[in-house]
């Protein structure tokens, strides 16, 4: 009978961020634009962070990677509800859902272990600062990527498939995209394993790198206060503020969501949040690292200088050409 009821349920009708059909359209024009500034920003920040010369240490690598995270984190959802919001059919298939729910999991989860790689690096920069070069490298920065994709991946593995194995009491799901907590709701039994996992091995996965993090700034504020250069505090206070408003940003929106009993779960408030997260934060993300980074600004004037100075030079060119073709023309 379990098996039966499962695979009744094809498709699932996802039922948007908001119901009033009168909010659609100035749904849609908000995200649009949240979304179009947050993947042309971390496009920015991706470019320039690979070919600035300056800008090839092992912080600027994770820092790219953090911002293809955000490319892919709101590529995964966003799209589709923008398509959804303007559209009478919001239907998504059984299968197209559990592959959303694995990857935004997966690019949602992995997010985290990158700013956990990143306030390792700080804490070394900062604490122990003249073996920093030896300690961190780039090959360490690769090595701690890959070691998380493989974790992350079989996390969200892991939770996919515990989710087809569901069965449920309806199709309509009260989100804009396929994630955990509203299908669970709409599992017709409590699943009880789910909610361990995410109690148990998900706080191992998700919430560790927090933590991680936690220790690190722990150890960067007793090296801090023991500092008495007022440049070096300065120094250090500047090198960490980007990175701890991010981290507010993902796990204060992240543990709102999650990490809380079934019960007290609220569908309509959760995705309302949840936009947060899925673009609003990776939207932030680049304007904090570019407006609040002295280096990334100094990366971005030079790559527009550049910029600049090639459109002028191919515009000279052009114009010279035009000149000499003008000058050779003959004469009647």
């Amino acid at each position: 009978m379990a098996d039966r009821n499962r695979t009744e349920v094809t498709e699932f009708i996802l039922l948007g961020l908001s119901s009033w059909p009168e909010m659609q359209l100035v749904i849609f024009g908000f995200v649009l634009a949240m979304y179009l500034v947050a993947f042309m920003g971390n496009t920015l920040l991706v470019i320039v962070a690979f070919s600035d010369p300056r800008l090839q240490t092992p912080m600027y690598f994770l820092l790219r990677q953090l911002s293809f995270i955000d490319i892919f984190l709101t590529t995964i959802t966003v799209p589709q509800m923008l398509v959804h919001t303007l559209s009478v059919n919001r239907t998504i298939s059984f299968n197209c859902c559990i592959i959303q729910l694995f990857f935004f999991m997966a690019v949602g989860s992995m997010e985290g272990h990158l700013l956990a790689a990143m306030a390792y690096d700080r804490y070394v920069a900062i604490c122990d600062p003249l073996r920093y070069s030896a300690i961190v490298s780039r090959r360490l920065c690769l090595r701690i990527t890959l070691t998380s994709w493989m974790v992350v991946s079989l996390n969200s593995l892991l939770y996919s498939v515990l989710v087809t194995r569901l069965t449920f009491c309806g199709n309509q799901i009260t989100h804009f995209f396929c994630d955990i907590t509203p299908l669970l709701k709409l599992s017709c039994n409590r699943p009880v394993v789910n909610e361990m996992l995410i109690f148990t091995e998900g706080v191992a996965v998700v919430v560790s790198p927090f933590f991680f993090i936690l220790g690190s700034y722990a150890r960067i504020g007793v090296a801090i206060a023991r500092m008495h250069s007022v440049a070096a505090l300065r120094k250090a206070l500047s090198t960490c503020s980007s990175h701890i408003m991010v981290v507010l940003l993902l796990y204060g929106s992240v543990i709102r969501m999650y990490l809380r009993p079934s019960s007290s779960y609220d569908l309509n408030q959760d995705r309302q949040v949840a936009i947060f997260y899925t673009v609003v934060t990776p939207m932030l993300n680049p304007l904090i690292y570019s407006l609040r980074n002295e280096e990334v600004k100094g990366a971005l004037k030079r790559l527009f200088k550049k910029l600049s100075i090639s459109r002028d030079f191919q515009h000279g060119s052009q114009s010279n050409r035009e000149w000499q073709q003008d000058f050779l023309k003959p004469r009647n």
